[in-house]
């Protein structure tokens, strides 16, 4: 007998089971100084083993999926619930400086707004040594407040001719890891300064006029100023009016006036299905989730085949982590190294897209809650955005003798959310496609962080963009996470990794015209030989297969991994940065599953 049960074991954690975790973890603090001291990082779901999915999408949840269970004799024995969902909660003790993880199964929970009840359990913690966890939004405010009221600052803002501290931006950024002296036994940040020119215009690009020369380094945990050094009074940026990214007419331009509306209308709704957080669409279905690191995560994906049903095509899908190195030896920007989603945050830093949605068309919005700093639970309304869109020609073809022709128009679902990180925005979309492609997009927008220029020069790492004003060189990395599953139902191992080249015919009998080439495959075998990279000249792309399905040909049934624009860290083998991103010195990794191998990383020794 099916059993309906509230949450999805894939589903986020809802507000009500946030403050259950929040609550179970400092109650279990052994004094009140360490139960004042905890700072809530972060608040997700501990992601299930595969089979209770499978439990799960099989008997408790619609559209109710027995095949996803492999046959037993006898026939299976479906229990009567799933088991409680829990929470890992990585935790921040302003007191000892150290982090620590729990785990914390949710028992029961009833939403206590409604006057019900709820209870936790704590079933682990561990304190991580030799670590730090990302950085908060509050602490960035203390970390800004204390560097503009430090009276050594002050007074090397007035040698430029800054007062009004009001004017001031003040962007903590992590130390990174340059030498021993960033080990992260201490919580540090090396804030970038800029300066707006109007108190008065709260959309001002302050961005536009960095204060170059003055180095300052904050103890995060204490918040206090360890080390100021006023090194070269470099000018400000003048005013440019230019500089905003407010309407024409605030700028002495005009926007313009000669485009005609355009207007996306759905008059009988969404081809789309959505119960809860699992969506339907054209044979396509999966689950969506939304973590504080990582943003939107793309769930049990599966496509519907007439003639075979259901076949499974990835577990989980991501992005874990994104690098931005840059290329300019000067001081403040080469330590400019961010590691966005692991240092701050892509997932915190979202949108609420009730303040300006960039989709058209009829459109589901998915809301998403996150601890604060102290435990309270936030709301990002409307963060995520489902819709389809016309995608050009899907096919086409033209019969010459007949002057008959057919075509197909292309449509798309696609998933989405917007963050911004400081001066950059970043839009991360997974496309849908009706002929079975899954395309992952990232779109960069937002303000370039700068630097400032002496008059009269010019900076051969970066691209002189106003006057007094230049653009340091750098670089991009996003990586993403993917848990494939094709045509593998939850816990099953059917799948390996090929790599195709094309290569070139040697001259002689069989290539006697020399023209001919061909696809040549590689098994990759062990870790150690996944480890690779793009290769255009050779068309390179990855097939991650089957072993036990074939098509209809004969042939084993596989997705193509195909790369887009792509290249490596451009900066030397030597490049500090490089310490911690080693991941980054190769494009495509392959390696065999493990629950607990959710992110890139590389402990700094």
């Amino acid at each position: 007998m099916t059993r309906a049960q509230t949450c999805h074991p894939l589903d986020p954690l809802t507000a009500a089971e946030i403050s259950v975790a929040v609550a179970t973890v400092r109650a279990a603090g052994a004094t009140p100084e360490v139960r004042d001291s905890m700072r809530f990082v972060e608040v997700v779901l501990l992601e299930p083993v595969k089979h209770v999915v499978a439990l799960a999408d099989a008997y408790f949840f619609p559209p109710f999926q027995p095949s996803l269970l492999p046959r037993t004799k006898g026939g299976p024995v479906i229990p009567t619930k799933l088991p409680p969902r829990r929470a890992r909660l990585v935790v921040y003790s302003k007191r000892s400086n150290e982090t620590s993880i729990w785990i914390v199964e949710l028992s029961e929970v009833r939403a206590t707004t409604r006057g019900g009840h709820h209870r936790g359990k704590v079933i682990s913690s561990e304190v991580v040594p030799n670590v730090q966890p990302p950085m908060d939004a509050v602490e960035y405010a203390e970390c800004e407040a204390v560097v503009k009221d430090f009276p050594p600052f002050r007074e090397a803002m007035k040698k430029r001719g800054i007062d009004d501290m009001d004017l001031v931006m003040v962007d903590p950024w992590c130390a990174g890891y340059h030498s021993d002296s960033d080990a992260p036994s201490r919580r540090l940040a090396k804030p970038l300064i800029f300066c707006r020119t109007e108190s008065d215009c709260p959309m001002e690009n302050g961005y536009a006029r960095p204060v170059e020369g003055i180095h300052v380094l904050v103890d995060m945990q204490n918040m206090v100023v360890i080390e100021f050094e006023d090194r070269k009074l470099i000018p400000l940026p003048p005013a440019d009016p230019l500089r905003n990214y407010t309407s024409g007419e605030t700028r002495g331009g005009v926007d313009r006036s000669d485009i005609k509306p355009l207007q996306i209308i759905q008059p009988e709704g969404p081809s789309f299905r959505v119960s809860g957080h699992f969506i339907e669409w054209q044979k396509w279905n999966f689950r969506i989730g939304f973590t504080p690191r990582e943003g939107l995560v793309i769930y049990s994906v599966a496509y519907v085949d007439d003639g075979r049903g259901r076949r499974p095509v990835a577990h989980r899908l991501s992005f874990v982590e994104m690098v931005v190195p840059y290329g300019d030896p000067n001081d403040p920007h080469y330590r400019k190294n961010a590691f966005d989603a692991g240092e701050d945050g892509l997932g915190k830093n979202a949108h609420s897209l009730k303040k300006g949605c960039d989709c058209l068309g009829y459109i589901k919005y998915f809301d998403a809650h996150f601890t604060n700093f102290t435990g309270g639970v936030e709301t990002i309304e409307n963060c995520v955005c489902l819709h389809e869109e016309d995608h050009g020609i899907l096919w086409k073809h033209q019969d010459w003798r007949t002057g008959l022709a057919e075509v197909r128009r292309s449509r798309r679902l696609s998933v989405s959310f917007v963050c911004t990180v400081a001066n950059y925005e970043y839009g991360f979309f997974w496309h849908f496609y009706q002929d079975g492609k899954i395309e992952a997009e990232v779109k960069l927008t937002g303000i370039l962080s700068l630097g400032a220029l002496p008059p009269g020069e010019t900076r051969k790492y970066g691209t002189t963009i106003a006057p007094g004003l230049y653009a340091p060189v750098h670089q991009h990395f996003f990586v993403a996470r993917m848990d494939m599953a094709v045509d593998c139902r939850p816990g099953e191992t059917f799948n390996q990794v090929v790599e195709v080249n094309v290569k070139i015919e040697e001259p002689g009998k069989d290539n006697v015209h020399n023209n001919a080439f061909y696809a040549e495959e590689e098994l990759l075998k062990s870790e150690l030989q996944a480890m690779r990279d793009c290769n255009p000249l050779s068309a390179r792309h990855w097939i991650i297969r089957n072993t036990r399905t074939v098509n209809r040909s004969g042939q084993l049934t596989g997705y193509k991994l195909m790369p887009g624009s792509n290249c490596l860290p451009l900066a030397g083998s030597e490049a500090k940065f490089l310490r911690r991103a080693a991941f980054l010195k190769h494009n495509v990794w392959v390696t065999p599953y493990a629950r607990d191998e959710m992110y890139p990383w590389r402990r700094v020794s």
